[in-house]
């Protein structure tokens, strides 16, 4: 659905920032090629958080419950995120300006918010993984600042755009990635001698029952790459479309994504009788296995590849969501308070516990956001009220758009509600994706084009009588 390109931010902003800010769609001409934007976007699969899930899930449920999940998240992943990246290379809207047509500037905002908050948890998680292996292996330097040391590294990385630096340096970065997942798999093998019971392992006493579901309930707690897919696809150009939504960001991203790392986990984990996994036995194990030097040489890597996404996609939709709020600095600056804040929160205690338990709760307002948005590309009753136009503009939505937010709040307060009283909690994820896009389905039925657009725009959809009928 193509749509007018004209920018919400103020000029001086906007010249300052190029075409990567999250406040204005991207035009025909500030496309990147499809083998810069593979490269940009492929930086996001590697991060040590997918090894520590894969072996974490394969502990607590078995190889084999956890190699079903897998499967049906690499599916599941591939198919959703393929429909959202045809969608962001059609119109070139960030996450937050697709929110604006979705719940309104209100509800835009606080999608935003959440946007950018989980990215700076996730930047958070994979930053203290570096610095935990620093401190473990270079003698002398102390925790604390080793989070110094890879916050200073981190930010300059993201004060160029997606396609005339962070796709070099992914680049660049993915052959170590990919040779260090090898040598960390012969270095095992080397160490402890090879045995297939890592593909039948079972936890003490058993599998537990429907354990293929539990973990895939807990691969959905990562659906945040959802909201990155739409903020990098935007990127894509329409004659690449077919190969971003199939290739890129489809099912053969998600088998290495979460397909080779999550077999490296397990095989790592297990094969080193590692009895309970922590946040930093990954760490630990390859540090055993690899050495000093090599293995936090291929930490720096991985995580350095899919920082560069989080510090982006933090700093981008952190400077959407304050300019909305009457704060415009550039982007250089929203990096820097991005990497002050990631900081902080990297030197409190007990970090790893409580960003989790952070990204739980926060994961249901995305889980139910992904719901309403699949809906919203599929269902056509947004094209049948105002046909190829796309209103996204600040001064063209209303404050509040009843079908969006009906659906997000309700969803999501079921899901919050399942989950802190216990009942049926294991369910919360699923049934929140499904309940949104169930409500938002329904009241789009019905919906009117005031709901989406205000002023002329809606009244010309209501002249044109493109309202949906029940």
């Amino acid at each position: 659905m193509p749509g007018s390109f004209t920018t919400d931010q103020p000029a001086a902003e906007a010249a300052d920032d190029g075409i990567d800010s999250a406040t204005h769609a991207i035009p025909d001409a500030g496309r990147a090629t499809r083998g810069s934007l593979t490269m940009a976007w492929w930086g996001v699969c590697s991060a040590l958080f997918y090894i520590f899930l894969a072996a974490t899930l394969a502990v607590a449920y078995g190889t084999v419950d956890t190699l079903i999940a897998m499967a049906l998240t690499i599916v599941t992943y591939g198919l959703i995120n393929g429909v959202l990246a045809r969608s962001a290379i059609g119109n070139g809207l960030s996450v937050s300006l697709f929110s604006r047509i979705l719940f309104g500037r209100v509800g835009a905002l606080l999608a935003t918010a959440i946007f950018f908050l989980t990215a700076i948890y996730y930047a958070v998680f994979e930053g203290s993984v570096i610095a935990v292996a620093a401190s473990q292996v270079v003698g002398g330097l102390s925790y604390g600042w080793a989070c110094v040391i890879v916050v200073l590294l981190a930010v300059p990385m993201v004060f160029g755009s997606v396609q005339k630096f962070l796709d070099k340096l992914n680049g660049l970065l993915l052959p170590f990635y990919v040779l260090g997942l090898i040598a960390a798999v012969v270095a095992t093998v080397a160490t402890y001698g090879y045995s297939n019971d890592w593909l039948t392992y079972t936890p003490p006493g058993g599998a537990p029952a429907g354990g293929w579901f539990s973990a895939y309930v807990a691969y959905m707690g990562v659906w945040v790459l959802m909201m990155f897919t739409v903020d990098y696809a935007r990127f894509g150009r329409h004659t690449d479309v077919r190969y971003h939504s199939r290739f890129n960001f489809g099912i053969p991203f998600y088998l290495m994504t979460f397909g080779a790392n999550g077999l490296v986990g397990i095989f790592l984990v297990t094969s080193g009788e590692v009895a309970t996994v922590s946040e930093t036995a990954v760490v630990d194990q390859l540090i055993t296995v690899l050495g000093g030097v090599l293995a936090l040489l291929f930490i720096w890597v991985t995580q350095t590849r899919i920082n560069t996404a989080n510090f982006y996609l933090a700093t981008v939709n952190m400077q959407a969501f304050f300019g909305k709020l009457g704060v415009h600095l550039r982007k250089w600056i929203w990096a820097i308070v991005v990497g002050a804040v990631v900081l902080v929160m990297m030197q409190a205690t007990d970090v790893f516990s409580y960003i989790l338990a952070a990204l739980t709760y926060q994961g249901i307002f995305v889980t139910a956001w992904v719901g309403i948005a699949l809906t919203h590309v599929l269902s056509g009753g947004y094209r049948r009220m105002f046909g190829d136009a796309v209103h996204y503009h600040f001064d063209e939505v209303p404050n509040v758009n009843p079908a969006g937010l009906t659906a997000w709040f309700v969803a999501a307060g079921t899901g919050l509600t399942m989950t802190l009283t216990g009942v049926g909690a294991a369910f919360a994820p699923v049934v929140t994706v499904l309940l949104s896009a169930a409500i938002y389905g329904a009241m789009l039925r019905v919906a009117r084009p005031t709901w989406y657009a205000t002023g002329p725009a809606a009244a010309a959809a209501r002249a044109a009588g493109r309202a949906p009928t029940p």
